[in-house]
């Protein structure tokens, strides 16, 4: 965690996430040097809450109550550079996209009014999964969501407060499927994306792709054009794939994707040797070719299935993020003896080898869907997950728990 000593300790007794909507935790130092985290709670509550690194202490604020009863409604942030504060929500393909900004830089207590999103695409599948990311060097706000046609779409704004959005766009169309995608940025000009054909509960083999906007064009990962972004959308054969899931008779599904100090992308997701076999791969660009290695097995699924009952969605696994200031580190949810347990584990050659720690060990219920603190932390970066009884998205019980640094 990059501090000698760490605390792990509850951070809200009653929260959920999905593993989609991003970012959940961001760091801002400001007049104050906080962690922010938004989450829903068992009732479909959206909240929002702060740790204070210098003071230990701990503020929450309810920010919508009975959005929906279902973690794929959990909120995503953004923090301006002046730190103001704003949180995106919508109800599992809802009809609405919403967001609150903070009057006050810093102020949990100062959320302005509930804005709406103008505009969605065709279709009736209506919004989820928020993801906002800054592009400094255009001084403009992308938002990404799944949108009405069960697409990957974005909208751009240069003014929050205004409410003033530019016409909604479609990242990725592909006929008959709906990719599942993550996103990451270097916060100036660059976002990368890493997605699959679809659901691996409906493609009988899912692939994992990346490609990366900069500068008003679409790449590959060896900086070769694609296309122009006035030409949007893409198709899935025009960008890179970088695990073949038709060739190995394999599904996937994608978990992370990031930045390393070159300006490569790093992408961490699941294999699915079997619907009890879970895998964690992991695929970086060298600078000339995409090289993959697995990292671990994670187990099976981990939702509790009730007995004579057939698991409806057997690929969810653990989980598996990257820590995105050195992606050379990833941390896992998976199974041991039986339990899901969280561990760090790191490399120091692309992938090829690997060594672990364990974070949790010996735990009375799963832990699960671990998720690091975004930003530039300073070396503060909070390690956050789930823990506790999980029947299906929308039945479920559990904490959000974290491990905070602490100075020697």
């Amino acid at each position: 965690m990059n501090s000698p000593l760490s605390l792990t300790q509850e951070f809200t007794f009653d929260g959920a996430w999905c593993f989609f909507a991003d970012p959940r935790a961001l760091y801002y130092q400001g007049q104050h040097h906080r962690t922010y985290v938004g989450w829903l709670n068992s009732t479909g509550d959206v909240w929002i809450g702060c740790y204070d690194h210098l003071l230990g202490a701990y503020d929450t604020f309810l920010i919508r109550s009975d959005l929906q009863q279902d973690d794929h409604a959990n909120p995503s942030l953004y923090i301006d550079e002046s730190g103001h504060i704003t949180i995106f929500y919508s109800a599992h393909n809802g009809s609405k996209m919403y967001y609150r900004t903070t009057r006050l830089p810093e102020d949990l207590s100062s959320f302005g009014a509930e804005m709406q999103l103008p505009a969605n695409t065709d279709g009736h599948f209506g919004y989820t999964y928020p993801t906002p990311i800054y592009l400094s060097a255009e001084k403009r706000l992308y938002l990404f969501w799944r949108g009405g046609n069960f697409k990957p779409n974005f909208s751009v704004s240069s003014d929050l407060n205004q409410g003033e959005w530019s016409p909604v766009r479609t990242l990725i169309m592909d006929s008959g499927q709906r990719p599942y995608i993550r996103y990451a940025s270097n916060g100036k000009d660059t976002i990368h994306f890493s997605c699959t054909d679809g659901h691996p509960n409906i493609e009988p083999y899912n692939s994992i792709y990346y490609a990366r906007y900069r500068e008003g064009a679409i790449y590959r990962a060896d900086g070769s054009l694609i296309k122009q972004s006035v030409d949007l959308p893409l198709e899935l054969t025009e960008i890179d794939r970088v695990f073949d899931g038709t060739s190995a008779q394999r599904n996937a599904w994608i978990w992370d994707v990031a930045e390393d100090e070159q300006g490569y992308p790093v992408i961490v997701y699941a294999v699915f040797e079997s619907l009890e076999d879970h895998r964690y791969y992991y695929s970086r660009w060298d600078g000339a070719h995409w090289v993959t290695n697995e990292i671990t097995a994670a187990g099976r699924w981990f939702p509790q299935t009730p007995e004579s009952v057939t698991e409806t969605e057997p690929y969810y696994s653990g989980g598996i993020i990257l820590d995105h200031s050195d992606p050379s580190i990833v941390y896992v949810s998976r199974q041991v003896q039986g339990t899901f347990e969280i561990e760090r584990w790191s490399t120091s050659n692309l992938g090829v080898t690997w060594s672990s720690a364990a974070i949790t060990a010996n735990s009375a219920s799963h832990q699960v869907r671990p998720f690091l603190t975004r930003g530039s932390h300073d070396g503060q970066a909070i390690l956050f997950w789930m823990s506790g009884d999980y029947i299906h998205y929308t039945n479920y019980n559990t904490s959000i728990r974290s491990l905070i640094p602490t100075s020697s």
